[in-house]
């Protein structure tokens, strides 16, 4: 409230007080006229004093323009209630755009990282590979020892000329047993008299171990006697060559043929068993992770090895290999995918070697059919007359 308002407010209750403890004289008429006109310039002066007071009154309330009313210090108020609510709105939307910036960030880090994955190639993958290339390695070496083996026993098997039976079967079996006394002495041949000492090799040439008892044939001595039993198991002996006017007499045309029909068919047995000679001929050098399979397996790893032990090591690595295993259960899609090419291709591989292994095996049951039949045909043959022919 103003000093003006204040002192119009003393002034009026001033004047009522002096008004009222006035005691009136003895009235005349031109006295009362004179109270009457006080009194109404009083009125008169307390209404307008009483309507300054009501306007300043008002304006303390409702004056936009006075910073000290109530309507100013409510606008003012309002006012810094707006500006703090814009203030938090701002900073809300700061932290929330910047939670917004860090999240896409985060997720693009995620992406980048989920793409690197897709494409980098897991250890296992690298492992696999590297094994794959040995196989492949093993399968070439394998062939060139195959090539070197057959060199070897067609040209024995068909008496040809200095072989132990081109000179007579009685040599080849002569050849054939010192052979055998040389290099697989048995306990029973010592008894015998036929050998001074037990081989270390005892009767290998004869027993089914020698050949797949290991994926890998040992390099002292294990591929000859692998060999070895090949020869004993197909053809012990060679008959004798049919040598000069043998060959060119009427019976040895005919022996001649026989003769080779036989030299075919035993090419065929003995190609067969130096396919398998050769899969198990120590030629490629094993890489960490295969001698490590090999550990795992129980085995003692070797330096160098075959084809089928490269490529048994890729099967059972797939199957019982904890840490091949443990990986397959961290490998993103991609690399899951890629060991799943891995086995197809492997499978087809396999199925190529099963493939041209039932070659030999149907050549072989083609061959005992024709055997079979040849020897129908010659028993019906033999009953027949000869026929007379004219001229």
């Amino acid at each position: 409230m103003t000093k003006q308002t204040t002192r119009t407010l003393l002034l009026a209750a001033g004047v009522c007080i002096m008004t009222t403890s006035l005691q009136p004289r003895q009235a005349y008429g031109w006295g009362e006229a004179a109270v009457v006109a006080a009194i109404k310039a009083l009125q008169q002066f307390t209404g307008k004093q009483m309507d300054k007071v009501g306007d300043n009154i008002t304006n303390s309330l409702n004056d936009m323009t006075n910073p000290h009313s109530v309507s100013s210090m409510i606008r003012d108020a309002a006012t810094q209630q707006a500006n703090y609510a814009k203030g938090q709105v701002a900073a809300q939307s700061r932290i929330a755009d910047a939670q917004n910036t860090a999240m896409a960030a985060f997720l693009r880090r995620q992406q980048e990282t989920g793409i690197r994955d897709e494409h980098m190639m897991s250890p296992e993958f690298c492992s696999g590979l590297d094994s794959q290339q040995a196989t492949m390695a093993a399968a070439k070496a394998s062939r060139t020892a195959l090539g070197a083996i057959t060199t070897i026993v067609e040209p024995r098997g068909e008496a040809a000329k200095g072989t132990p039976s081109y000179y007579g079967r009685a040599q080849g079996v002569d050849a054939n047993t010192n052979f055998h006394l040389r290099r697989y002495c048995s306990q029973e041949d010592v008894d015998a008299g036929l050998c001074s000492a037990v081989s270390r090799m005892a009767n290998a040439d004869q027993r089914a171990s020698t050949l797949f008892i290991a994926d890998t044939l040992s390099s002292d001595g294990g591929v000859d006697a692998a060999n070895d039993y090949s020869t004993t198991l197909i053809q012990p002996v060679a008959p004798a060559a049919i040598r000069g006017e043998q060959a060119s007499s009427t019976m040895g045309r005919e022996q001649m043929i026989q003769r080779r029909s036989y030299n075919a068919r035993m090419s065929l047995a003995r190609f067969i068993l130096a396919f398998i000679t050769a899969l198990e001929t120590p030629s490629v050098s094993l890489t960490a992770d295969q001698k490590k399979e090999m550990q795992a397996e129980g085995l003692q790893p070797l330096d160098r090895a075959s084809w089928l032990q490269a490529m048994s090591l890729e099967v059972n690595r797939r199957v019982s290999s904890v840490s091949w295993n443990a990986s397959l259960q961290a490998m993103p899609t991609a690399s899951v995918l890629r060991e799943i090419a891995t086995e197809l291709a492997q499978s087809n591989y396999l199925a190529m070697q099963n493939y041209r292994l039932g070659l030999y095996q149907a050549s072989v049951g083609a061959t005992g059919i024709a055997q079979t039949e040849e020897a129908h045909m010659q028993h019906a043959s033999n009953k027949m007359p000869s026929p007379t022919i004219n001229p």
